[in-house]
């Protein structure tokens, strides 16, 4: 007997798959997010595929890991709330996505608050799936006593310059001035 289908002519284990795997990629932010403020850096490097590309720094988990610990090193106690997640599969085993997170970092005697918007590739390796790349930008950081505006909408040196909202293709053509 043929499998169910579809409109689009997908099978229904092609769709249970899919399912499956739209679940699989919408915790691992959650994931990413409990390793970074519990600072589980094993938890958060086993988010990203075993053979993360980190550039300069090589191939692999390990490279991650030196990368990550110095920069959680600079905030002592954190809470990233993930706000949604919207992914687009590009393949059976690739996907995109861009998820929105609300950070708080204690960075010294300052707490800082980030809107920050990740972009994210996915891969799934040997039937999990994993982070293969992980782009922030952010859209303010900002100490709580403070409005994003009064501070350049950069809270603290290693916030980075803000993104957002200009680097949304659509951004600059809303505002451009019509004629």
């Amino acid at each position: 007997m043929t499998p169910p289908e579809n409109r689009a002519g997908r099978s229904l284990e092609d769709r249970v798959d899919r399912i499956e795997s739209h679940l699989a990629i919408q915790q691992l932010p959650v994931r990413y997010a409990l390793a970074v403020d519990a600072r589980d850096l094993d938890a958060w490097a086993g988010c990203f595929r075993p053979d993360v590309e980190m550039g300069r720094l090589g191939r692999g988990r390990e490279a991650l890991l030196s990368y990550i610990e110095p920069l959680v090193r600079g905030f002592h106690r954190s809470v990233h709330q993930i706000c949604g997640h919207h992914i687009e599969f590009t393949g059976p085993d690739t996907a995109t996505g861009s998820v929105y997170c609300r950070a708080e970092h204690e960075v010294e005697e300052r707490w800082i608050v980030m809107a920050i918007r990740y972009l994210d590739d996915y891969a799934r390796v040997d039937g999990e799936w994993y982070f293969s790349r992980r782009r922030e930008q952010h859209w303010y950081a900002a100490d709580t006593t403070e409005r994003p505006q009064a501070v350049g909408f950069r809270g603290w040196d290693g916030a980075g310059e803000p993104a957002l909202p200009d680097a949304f293709p659509s951004w600059a053509a809303f505002w451009k001035e019509t004629k």
